[in-house]
């Protein structure tokens, strides 16, 4: 027997699919913000400013221009497969763990070289000056 959600639970999964339709990418929160992003779910990672939350997407190739499609998609999770020039590409599999936290496995090629690695990402509120940007 299926147990109902919980209202944080639904509220993420709404938020979710919404960004799937609207912005066609699967992140917790929209928009501009803080983040905290780091290898552990537990530990604390290092914060910083996004101007667009889709970078944690190609967190590898967060520095350049990529091509993004989604494949999979359900209410709180998704695949997305993405290239950049140069022939740089990844896979990443994304999670929403609460209203605010996701996870993202990725994996791909950059400079040549494979990579493999989670991430998890926190929107802990807006960037203190509307300006910045990634670091």
């Amino acid at each position: 027997m299926e147990l109902p959600l919980s209202l944080s639970r639904l509220s993420a999964c709404v938020a979710f699919a919404g960004l799937l339709v609207g912005a066609g990418l699967p992140l917790a929160m929209t928009g501009p913000g803080e983040w905290e992003i780091g290898k552990s779910a537990s530990g604390r990672g290092e914060r910083m400013c996004l101007p667009d939350p889709a970078l944690l997407m190609q967190w590898e190739h967060r520095a350049r221009q990529c091509t993004r499609t989604i494949v999979n998609p359900t209410l709180d999770r998704a695949e997305v497969h993405y290239t950049c020039a140069g022939g740089d590409f990844g896979t990443s599999r994304v999670q929403v763990l609460t209203p605010r936290a996701i996870k993202v496995d990725i994996q791909g090629i950059a400079d040549g070289l494979p990579f493999a690695y989670a991430i998890y990402a926190r929107r802990i509120g807006n960037c203190p000056n509307a300006a910045s940007s990634a670091r």
